[in-house]
């Protein structure tokens, strides 16, 4: 998993309430089980309209936020279904770090799951960081090591659990966490073809 240590990029506001893991990565792009791939359906109901064409006015598919790696939103970010798809599609679209009041805690611990940094703020600072996000050009930096967001000159604290800074920082997901053990593991392993030599016997034995 990428590491994720200081981001300095450009933001983009989606000033909506419960946007929804629907809303996300619609139903229909859920048959894959690879994580590449699916960036290009992001937010497919609010970018394309029934001709599959883009929508110029969405905020993604304007000139100046088409690589934004930063969303920032209001409450309720991730809500309904627990599909893994929906932080998969963030990801691959470019999104890092995803700004807002509340997330669903499912989609929350996903995130950090998948290299993206969720970011819980009270509601009058993300009112402020849309309003910063809502212009061209506008330069955004966080800084997971110090917990901060910094832009236009304003800086913006924030708290995360230490174990998942940890993993953030280091690139650990559930597998890299397993394999920092993986010493312990192999010497698990052949202990137990010692103490339980018929539970690593391919053969049968009468």
């Amino acid at each position: 998993m990428e590491k994720f240590i200081t981001l300095n990029a450009t933001a983009c506001a989606l000033p909506l309430i419960n946007i929804d893991t629907d809303m996300i990565i619609p139903k229909q792009f859920l048959k894959t089980i690879e994580r590449t791939g699916l960036g290009k359906s992001l937010f497919y109901e609010m970018r394309f309209d029934l001709n599959e064409k883009e929508i110029s006015d969405f905020v993604l598919n304007k000139p100046a936020f088409r690589n934004s790696k930063i969303l920032i939103a209001r409450d309720n970010f991730g809500c309904g279904s627990s599909r893994e798809h929906a932080p998969w599609a963030l990801l691959d679209f470019g999104i890092r770090a995803i700004i807002a009041p509340s997330f669903a805690d499912i989609f929350y611990n996903n995130c950090f799951k998948n290299s993206i940094l969720p970011i819980i703020l009270p509601s009058q600072d993300v009112e402020t960081l849309l309003e910063l996000a809502s212009h061209e050009n506008n330069n955004f930096t966080i800084d997971l090591v110090n917990q901060e967001i910094k832009s236009a000159n304003k800086i913006f604290k924030f708290n995360v659990d230490k174990f998942k800074k940890h993993c953030l920082i280091e690139g650990l997901d559930d597998i890299g966490l397993t394999l920092q053990h993986q010493q312990q593991i192999k010497d698990y392993e052949s202990k137990r073809t010692t103490i339980t030599p018929w539970l690593f016997n391919n053969k049968l034995t009468n």
